[in-house]
């Protein structure tokens, strides 16, 4: 059997052990499309031939851009690896500005972008980028080489042994892949990772995932681009999970329903999101329906695992999960039953409610320098907590500094930031990667994180606020979208606050209020007064020094485009903070 060592054995690993005729799916007009496991690595191969013949050599870097996630990533994604060299995966929603950046500071050689939409930024920024040779697009563009063209110069085999050679000489510890963080302050870095950052994180986190192998359904949306998807990508081939790709975010819904997926990876956003709407629905409900619909919630919003409540309540779950539950279940598909969730803080209610409902939903910890995963919660063996990102994988050590920062050592710890030897050695010491978060291991090895350790501040009378826990609350309101706590070196904690515009438009026709912009919303007495009882709720719950003290709402959606939040939607707090600078003002009378 093949042994993994290197990113582009999955696939052939895969075709050894699975020889699945659905390896890879994607939509084209209408048309759910499948690519076996042999038909992927003929294309990887012809891939390779191809760019050989365009001159692509071990260690040259190949950028690739895609709005959305498709067969064709993967295959280009093992044909530049075999040979050596490295996948650039660039972020689509990102500025020109950071495309130039990107694409020169990585030197690529070429690009392969999915689109139009995309094609267009890099035209913008050609003259701008010398090393880049060329453009070539998966959609078929009048304006555009088709990266056919690559296939159909890699059609003559008679190039293969030299694949093969190139193939050979690739080392588990050779770079793999640059991947440019998506800061929330300052120019991207570039993390360099290996193979075998990347295999053994795979190989790990597969442990902790209760699937069938050979026969089970995945749905990928989140951006292959990022690490976390894309490792999982290599975990589902070496598991033999068939792999659809969702045809974009506001497609997600209907893509479940068609794949009824076994298994998917989510952010807290999405699920916060998913979980508004069924509530929504909920809400719609009358008489009998509507009191037995929010008795299971109730139920659901007090889950411990593992039989915790008693017999009693397991009752009220085991009648909840046939009543209602069921029904969340057929709307997601009906066979969903394990939901990987990361990127950022999951809401223990939304652990528990989902949990309730069967979805399986085990939260993990990770960031792009460690490949990404280093704990994630399993349901088996006792190995899930609420609250907890899990234990750690397999083959990792954390140990916590004395001022609570999380440091990790492991086979997953990056190479270090290209070309900045000076970044890499802030972050890297004894060969621990410092992440930057805050935490603590409990009795049981359960991992917990309570804040990052760059976003806590100090309030002018000298206590710590951890922002993210306060956050988090808040946002469990109906009423509240978004909502950034601030404070530093001012007498007390605040928010800027983006509420959630669509729902105070139902509950203000309710009310027999006229708002009919969000400028009415944020300066009707009433919305603001209402949002004060949710404030003044969730204060409860915290010290007097961290109680939310005044907010000001903001008359904007917080966007990816608009620069609020991050690609992976972590609060950009400087933009916010500057773009709302005069509501800062306000609250404390500068």
């Amino acid at each position: 059997m093949q042994k993994i060592t290197r990113l582009f054995d999955f696939p052939y690993y895969q075709l050894e052990k699975f020889n699945l005729e659905k390896s890879l799916v994607s939509k084209q007009n209408g048309e759910w499309i499948y690519t076996s496991t042999k038909e992927y690595l003929a294309k990887a191969n012809a891939i390779s031939r191809g760019l050989l013949k365009l001159g692509v050599k071990p260690n040259d870097k190949i950028a690739i851009i895609s709005l959305t996630n498709r067969t064709e990533w993967n295959i280009m994604d093992v044909g530049v690896l075999q040979l050596g060299a490295q996948n650039v995966p660039i972020y689509p929603t990102i500025s020109e500005e950071d495309y130039a950046y990107v694409l020169n500071h990585s030197e690529a050689k070429y690009c392969f972008v999915s689109c139009d939409e995309v094609l267009s930024k890099v035209k913008a920024v050609k003259n701008e980028t010398p090393h880049l040779k060329e453009v070539y697009s998966f959609d078929a563009l009048s304006n555009c080489k088709n990266w056919n063209e690559v296939l159909e110069l890699g059609a003559d085999t008679n190039n293969q042994e030299e694949v093969d050679k190139l193939k050979d000489a690739v080392k588990p510890g050779d770079l793999a892949t640059l991947i440019y963080t998506s800061g929330t302050t300052g120019r991207p870095k570039g993390v360099m990772l290996s193979h075998d950052n990347i295999v053994s994180n795979a190989i790990e986190s597969s442990r902790r995932f209760p699937i069938v192998d050979g026969n089970t359904r995945s749905l990928s949306f989140l951006p292959l681009c990022h690490v976390y998807e894309r490792m999982l990508i290599y975990l589902y081939q070496y598991r033999g999970v068939t792999i659809y790709y969702a045809e974009a975010m506001d497609k997600i819904s209907d893509n479940l329903k068609e794949v009824k997926p076994h298994v998917m990876t989510a952010v807290p956003r999405l699920l916060e999101k998913v979980y508004d709407s069924i509530i929504a629905k909920g809400a719609a409900l009358s008489g009998i329906k509507k009191m037995l619909f929010f008795w299971a919630v109730e139920v659901g919003l007090k889950y411990e695992p593992y039989g915790q409540n008693g017999w009693w309540y397991e009752k009220k779950l085991k009648l909840a999960r046939k009543l209602i539950f069921s029904k969340w279940r057929e709307g997601l598909g009906g066979h969903l039953n394990l939901i990987a969730s990361g990127s950022a803080a999951l809401q223990p209610r939304l652990a528990r409610i989902y949990n309730a409902a069967e979805f399986g939903v085990m939260e993990g910890y990770g960031l792009t320098e460690t490949s990404p995963v280093v704990a994630v919660n399993d349901m088996r063996k006792n190995g899930f907590k609420i609250t907890t990102v899990g234990k750690l994988l397999n083959r990792t050590k954390v140990k916590i500094a004395d001022d609570g920062e999380i440091c990790v050592k492991g086979p997953q710890v990056m190479m270090g930031y290209y070309k900045d030897p000076e970044k890499t050695a802030a972050v890297i010491k004894d060969g621990y990667f410092h992440t930057g978060d805050i935490g603590e291991i409990d009795e049981n090895g359960f991992l917990k994180i309570t804040d990052r350790k760059k976003e806590m501040f100090k309030t002018s009378g000298g206590k710590y606020v951890a922002p993210q826990l306060l956050e988090n609350r808040f946002k469990q309101s109906r009423f509240i979208e978004q909502l950034m706590v601030v404070g530093e070196s001012e007498k007390m904690p605040a928010a800027l606050i983006q509420p959630n515009f669509e729902f105070i438009q139902e509950w203000g026709k309710l009310h027999h209020l006229v708002l009919e912009n969000n400028t009415d919303i944020i300066t009707n007495q009433k919305v603001i007064d209402r949002i004060q009882e949710e404030v003044d709720l969730a204060n409860q719950d915290f010290a007097k020094w961290e109680k939310v003290k005044q907010f000001r709402l903001t008359p904007d959606v917080w966007s990816i485009e608009e620069g609020h939040v991050t690609p992976t939607l972590k609060l950009k707090r400087k933009v916010i903070k500057e773009k709302y600078i005069a509501l800062y003002n306000d609250i404390y009378g500068h």
